[in-house]
This record gives structure tokens, C-alpha cells and sequence, in this order.
């Protein structure tokens, strides 16, 4: 299956950019996966640029309002979605102002990393350490340890 992760805002922050590359190196070992940075813009602009970015995609949106999950849980999604034949998944991550009316109401899915409100650049790095996390359950690798923790 290949990832789109669409963001709005390249990442700045030296720690981020850091993070990102760790984890989207990480990741490109066994996925396909790609991040496309998305300027910032009017509402429309930000959402046309969004829906063509993700044309043909399951879209799932990235928003503190959407379903929370465990890591174990969004493996055993990703495993399902495998099975039944999803080319292409395309992850929404807004900018400062979320996302637009047009983007959410395009959404197939909207997941949460958190009750809280997380900056972009963050949200970017944590969802790209929960692929990877969600791989390594998927293949029984050591770096996801069931109840320790931070493995959940």
C-alpha cells in the first residue's frame, strides 16, 4: 500500500526536519511512502490543493476530534485495509488555521494522535513513529513491546 502524508507547512523547527527524516528513512526500508508539504493559502486554495494532492486516495483526516486509536489497533487497520485491496491511503495534516469544510467533508476517515491539540510539525513526527511503529507489530519486529510503557 503506498502513504501520502499531505501536510500543510513544511516542517522548520531543526528537530522536526530531523524527525521526519529519521522516520520517513525508517519507513521507505519496508513501505512506500512519500510527504508532500503543501503551502499555506486561502481556505479554498489550502483545500483545492489538498483534494487534488489526495485524488484517488482512502483520505484520512488528522484532527484532535477524530477516533483515537492504539497502536496495535491502527496495525490490525492497516492489515485489513492490505487485505481488502486499499492501493492508497493519503494521511491530512492541516495547517495553523485546520482544515477546511471541503477537506473534511471529502475525508473517508478522521483519526486522532491525541485528545490535544498538536502543533503540525509534532503531529507530522508522531504519525510518521506510529507507521513505523504499526509496521514493526505488523512484521513482529522488537521495537514495539506490548505493555511496556510507551508500546501502546
Amino acid at each position: 500500500m503506498k502513504w501520502s502524508i499531505i501536510a500543510i507547512g513544511k516542517p522548520a523547527l531543526p528537530w522536526a526536519k530531523e524527525g521526519v527524516a529519521d522516520y520517513l528513512g525508517r519507513l521507505r526500508r519496508t513501505q512506500r511512502v512519500e510527504c508532500l508539504f503543501l503551502r499555506e493559502g486561502t481556505e479554498d486554495q489550502v483545500a483545492k490543493r489538498v483534494l487534488e494532492a489526495s485524488e484517488g486516495s482512502l483520505r484520512v483526516l488528522l484532527d484532535e476530534r477524530g477516533r483515537l486509536q492504539r497502536s496495535t489497533e491502527l496495525a490490525a487497520w492497516i492489515g485489513k485495509k492490505e487485505l481488502g485491496g486499499c492501493k492508497h491511503v493519503s494521511l491530512l495534516i492541516g495547517g495553523a488555521n485546520g482544515h477546511p469544510p471541503a477537506v473534511r467533508l471529502a475525508a473517508q476517515e478522521s483519526w486522532s494522535l491525541s485528545p490535544l491539540t498538536l502543533q503540525h510539525e509534532l503531529a507530522l513526527v508522531v504519525l510518521l513513529e506510529q507507521l513505523y511503529r504499526a509496521g514493526s507489530i505488523m512484521r513482529g519486529d522488537p521495537y514495539h513491546r506490548e505493555g511496556s510503557l510507551g508500546g501502546t
